[in-house]
């Protein structure tokens, strides 16, 4: 069996994934979810726990927000210390510009998933047909879905996440990897 390993900076990312990962890759892999306390704890204490994981043939998945950090350098910060860790093939993805950017590019899923009406047919109108592009989504999902908590919105709208119809660029990226890893 396969096992997978992700480094997440939070929980809302673990209960996301665990609803929606089933959609794309087989039951048979196994995965497992390390939660850091924020991204800086991530970062700090990530090169010492791949170090430390004993299952030689896991593969590592760190998944981390942008924020309002240049996207190709918390990449690079983050491979680097995939490196130092030695798991150099470790896949590094970063949501840009939060988690909740993901969820914004598949407003389906959010209506779906929080049972607010109306959402979806606003999908291809500005800012929701490029969600990567807000520098604030978490505060826009939460103006247009109220009900939208972190932990519990992320578990109610990740299974519902159309892992081929996303209009967010990063979340695409982190299923293209998510399938060849897999495969």
């Amino acid at each position: 069996m396969k096992e997978v390993v992700f480094f997440l900076e939070e929980l809302s990312a673990q209960v996301m994934l665990e609803g929606f990962l089933p959609n794309i890759i087989s039951d048979s892999i196994r995965l497992r979810f390390i939660v850091f306390e924020g991204k800086q704890d991530l970062e700090r204490q990530m090169v010492k726990r791949m170090r430390g994981y004993r299952v030689p043939d896991a593969r590592f998945v760190v998944l981390r927000d942008k924020d309002f950090e240049d996207c190709r350098q918390v990449k690079k910060r983050l491979v680097e210390k995939c490196a130092e860790g030695r798991r150099p093939g470790s896949l590094v993805r970063v949501a840009c510009h939060e988690l909740e950017s993901w969820y914004l590019g598949d407003l389906a899923a959010v209506e779906a998933g929080l049972g607010v009406t109306g959402l979806a047919r606003q999908q291809h109108k500005t800012p929701y047909d490029k969600p990567d592009d807000l520098a604030a989504p978490a505060k826009k999902l939460q103006s247009i879905a109220p009900v939208y908590q972190k932990v519990g919105g992320s578990r109610a709208i990740g299974p519902h996440l159309n892992p081929d119809g996303n209009r967010s660029q990063s979340f695409g990226v982190f299923v293209a990897g998510m399938r060849k890893l897999a495969a």
